[in-house]
């Protein structure tokens, strides 16, 4: 049987979401899909492999990517293909059928369909959908192709002159030096009021983290650089049936065992840090409706092709029960359990609202049935004789419901709630509303307010969950500069009486300034927020240059203060991509997926702000940070500083640059799509010249800060990562965006001057 038939059998075996299947995105830069293929994957796939998915020699693909000016294929390690999985699904999301992604990723189709399931809602991230694309076959370029390949390569060498070769940190760099022991220089930030402090790891692998804890992202010097900046907690997320015995179908809770051990002795190593280990649990897990043919008074609500596990049925009850008293019984030191029962994942009948559809849950409604499931992992805490905490997140409970299930949460549980929540703002004269996931706006808000006061009456703790480092404001930085937001948020929560605080989500993990300002302002003696990040500005650049810091830190927060929150906007905008998401000629009718693929949807990534709005609070943010950046480089250049401090500094000032090349693309692309329209709506010539006049400006801008971007990538691989997405982008992808914007100045827009009888612009290539 031909290879691609025998995978389309397997494929058959498991049913692989597709959703609507439309046509996929054009990639016209290149002269075929090939040719995409083999430049989207060099810096991640060994030719050898690339070379097998699409019948060809490897020589076959280094002559190709060598024609297009693509330097010495890279030796992928073992570290960089194990860590980039998702990266890879991505970047060939568009262009292979999943018979050739299978291929290409030497998986299974059961590993493909969990990871898209389970690995943090990647195939919502996709889109929902996956597109339909035909399989790709090796084909010796002919004239055309290799012309295409030549000017390609021309475009690269005047864009690059160093070439594309690694750069001085390769991908996955900052890997190893998280994991040594930290520096002299990074002094241990002090041990406040807020306890818990707990974050996720920057570089975990979140899937299954405990099947190979070499691999998980918790290296010893990564730990001790945590607790350094002031964390006394980490947390991961957990999926219970592979961590105990699911009585139903022991198949699914293979290797049980490995990971309580790994477990284990992750708890072990983190304590002796000061760290205590938190798993996120979001049980019980949904399963596939052929799951309950037999079983059908386990049967709670439908959702597509799964159903919930009714956690009003007795049999379910003592499973979560029974399955948590395993855990903690397994791992007597485990810090606690953090539980969210209203999330993206249907687990009980009342997570996505749709209870009253259960027979059982249905009479009892959303309060009794929320409350019960933290009640049942507190009994399973309780019936091990640990002593985990329960942390009880309200995320996602709706408002009525919420006083009722704080009211039902067991005893000895703290209750999290989003501090930003809820939040009225005013931008460019739009108003909004902040849900989550915000630095740009100082919490607390009036939801986590009034839930925690009804948590304290009762008598139990109250915990804010705040991004501390970074958001999907922009996650593609390590942390965003904006160090006084985070410290007067801090300091609000020290005056409301909040005893723990959860630092991020998946996202944020980086041992940075802003993980030590929270800490700085949680101290006995209740410091100031200037007070706090002059400790931290002294003890990471030194005296002489903390003023200049403390004054960058303000001007950042001053201009990040002014940026266009909106729930809908942060998910789909190319906040994540920056330049690295490609223009097109025309509309690409793709709709924004969720911190995934932007395409060119202005209308979702604007929300609630007209175009025009969007545009200029996005430009007055990137300007605001672009003149604090020239003025610390100036402050900067006024000094000597230590190696140390310097290489800080450094360090600092590419985040800074980073974080304003983003939102500037982001405000360069948008205006791109509006003048795309204006020019396919210009009736006169004068309109269409403006038009097109505009787009060359913009086209010549994101390519400058593509290259740009590309230049600082090289040289810090942290740049573009984020654990739950991998990498946005890859320095190739930069490159990349400058051959997609030559190839629109020179084919699209002279092919418009000349269809509208205008004259050649000026110095066209």
């Amino acid at each position: 049987m031909p290879w691609l038939a025998l995978l389309g059998a397997m494929l058959h075996a498991v049913e692989l979401p597709a959703g609507s299947a439309p046509p996929p995105v054009a990639v016209a830069h290149f002269p075929d899909l090939l040719h995409a293929y083999v430049w989207r994957n060099w810096e991640l796939v060994p030719p050898e492999r690339l070379a097998a998915v699409v019948g060809a020699t490897p020589a076959q693909i280094v002559e190709m990517g060598k024609a297009m000016g693509l330097p010495a294929a890279p030796a992928i390690s073992e570290e960089r293909w194990r860590r980039s999985y998702i990266t890879i699904i991505r970047r060939n999301w568009h262009l292979l059928p999943y018979e050739q992604l299978l291929t290409l990723l030497d998986w299974s189709a059961e590993r493909l369909a969990y990871t898209l399931r389970e690995d943090d809602f990647l195939f919502v991230k996709l889109g929902n959908l996956k597109p339909r694309c035909e399989p790709i076959v090796y084909t010796p370029p002919d004239e055309v192709a290799r012309a295409q390949e030549a000017r390609i390569a021309s475009w690269t060498r005047e864009a690059f002159p160093a070439g594309l070769g690694e750069g001085t940190d390769p991908l996955f760099g900052f890997v190893n030096r998280l994991s040594e022991p930290p520096g002299a220089q990074e002094k241990e930030a002090p041990a406040g009021r807020f306890s818990p402090r707990f974050c996720a790891s920057y570089f975990a692998l979140y899937g299954d983290p405990l099947l190979d804890l070499e691999a998980a992202g918790y290296p010893e010097g990564y730990l001790a650089r945590l607790a350094a900046s002031g964390v006394d907690g980490i947390w991961l997320h957990a999926v219970l049936y592979k961590l105990a015995p699911f009585p139903w179908d022991m198949n699914l809770s293979q290797a049980h065992e490995q990971r309580i051990e790994n477990l284990r002795r992750l708890t072990a190593r983190a304590r002796k840090h000061g760290l205590g280990v938190y798993l996120y649990l979001n049980e019980p897990r949904a399963m596939p409706l052929e799951f309950f043919e037999s079983r059908s008074d386990l049967k709670g609500v439908e959702e597509g092709q799964h159903a919930a596990l009714c956690t009003s049925a007795a049999p379910i009850q003592d499973y979560l029960r029974n399955a948590v008293a395993h855990v903690c019984r397994g791992v007597p030191d485990l810090a606690g359990f953090l539980t969210i029962t209203a999330s993206e994942n249907l687990t009980n009948c009342w997570s996505h609202h749709r209870g009253g559809e259960c027979p059982r849950c249905g009479a009892r409604g959303a309060a009794e049935v929320i409350g019960e499931v933290n009640a049942l992992v507190q009994q399973g805490i309780d019936a091990s004789g640990s002593q985990a905490r329960l942390l009880a997140w309200d995320w996602g409970w709706k408002d009525e419901d919420a006083p009722k299930i704080i009211a039902q949460l067991p005893d000895k549980a703290s209750l999290v709630s989003v501090s930003e929540w809820s939040i009225p703002i005013q931008r460019g004269g739009i108003s909004s509303v902040v849900g989550e996931y915000s630095i740009s706006v100082i919490g607390p808000g009036p939801r986590a307010t009034r839930h925690w006061a009804l948590a304290r009456e009762r008598g139990l703790r109250a915990v804010a969950k705040i991004q501390a480092n970074n958001t999907w404001e922009l996650s593609a930085a390590p942390y965003i500069p904006a160090v006084a937001n985070v410290a007067k948020h801090a300091a609000n929560l020290r005056s409301a009486g909040v005893d723990g605080i959860m630092l991020g989500w998946s996202l944020g993990g980086y041992p940075a300034p802003n993980l030590e300002v929270v800490a700085e302002t949680g101290r006995p003696d209740a410091p100031s927020p200037e007070d706090a990040m002059r400790a931290v500005a002294e003890r990471r650049y030194g005296p002489t240059m903390a003023p200049a810091i403390m004054e960058a830190w303000q001007a950042f927060s001053t201009a990040f203060s002014e940026f266009p929150y909106h729930g809908g906007l942060v998910y789909t905008a190319p906040l994540q991509t920056g330049p690295a998401n490609p223009l097109w000629a025309e509309p690409t009718g793709h709709k924004a997926s969720m911190v995934g693929f932007p395409y060119d949807d202005l209308d979702a990534w604007r929300a609630v702000f007209p175009p025009e709005v969007f545009i200029a609070q996005f430009r007055k943010v990137a300007e605001g940070f672009d003149t604090a950046i020239e003025k610390l480089e100036s402050a900067a250049r006024e000094m000597s500083l230590e190696k140390a401090f310097a290489r800080a500094l450094a360090g600092e000032l590419d985040v800074a640059r980073v974080c304003a090349i983003h939102f500037r693309s982001v405000a360069n692309q948008a205006d791109f799509v509006v003048a795309r329209r204006d020019l396919a709506q210009a009736i006169i010539a004068k309109d269409a010249e403006r038009a097109i006049a505009r787009l060359e400006d913009l086209l010549e801008s994101e390519s400058n800060l593509a290259s740009r971007l590309y230049t600082i990538q090289r040289r810090d691989a942290r740049i573009g990562y984020e654990a739950t997405n991998h990498y946005f982008y890859v320095p190739l992808d930069l490159a990349e965006k400058v051959l997609n914007c030559r190839d629109l100045l020179s084919r699209w827009l002279p092919a418009e001057r000349a269809a509208r009888g205008l004259l050649p612009a000026s110095g066209a290539p």
